[in-house]
């Protein structure tokens, strides 16, 4: 169980360690045992990721930069403070136009597969 773990415990974007996903991409993830927060930093020029999961919903918000952000083929052109609801289901990626460009992913339930790399307090 996450939640007892992070119960009155603050905690900011820069305490985090980024994780290096691919060349071009960094990702830091929080997340509570209902609800995830996945962060961001997108280069121009990375390698795209089209893809899709069907177990959830995705809201995207994003932080810095601009991008193109494409769910099932359609680009919506996105700055900071743009959100954008990715459906289950539909293939979608993101392709940095100004970066870096910086994100924020939400995601309920927390995705299984970033788990391992979340924040957690310090013993």
């Amino acid at each position: 169980m996450l939640n007892p773990l992070l119960h009155a415990v603050a905690v900011n974007w820069d305490e985090i360690p980024a994780t290096v996903i691919r060349p071009g991409v960094r990702r830091k993830v929080y997340s509570t045992d209902e609800v995830m927060l996945a962060w961001h930093e997108l280069s121009v020029g990375m390698t795209l990721n089209p893809h899709r999961h069907d177990d959830f919903d995705q809201l995207v918000l994003i932080l810095a930069g601009r991008c193109d952000y494409y769910v099932d083929g359609v680009a919506h052109d996105m700055t900071a403070g743009s959100m954008l609801l990715v459906p289950r289901g539909a293939e979608h990626y993101v392709d940095p136009t100004e970066g870096p460009c910086v994100n924020v992913d939400v995601f309920t339930p927390p995705r299984a597969d970033f788990l391992p790399h979340a924040w957690r307090p310090a013993d």
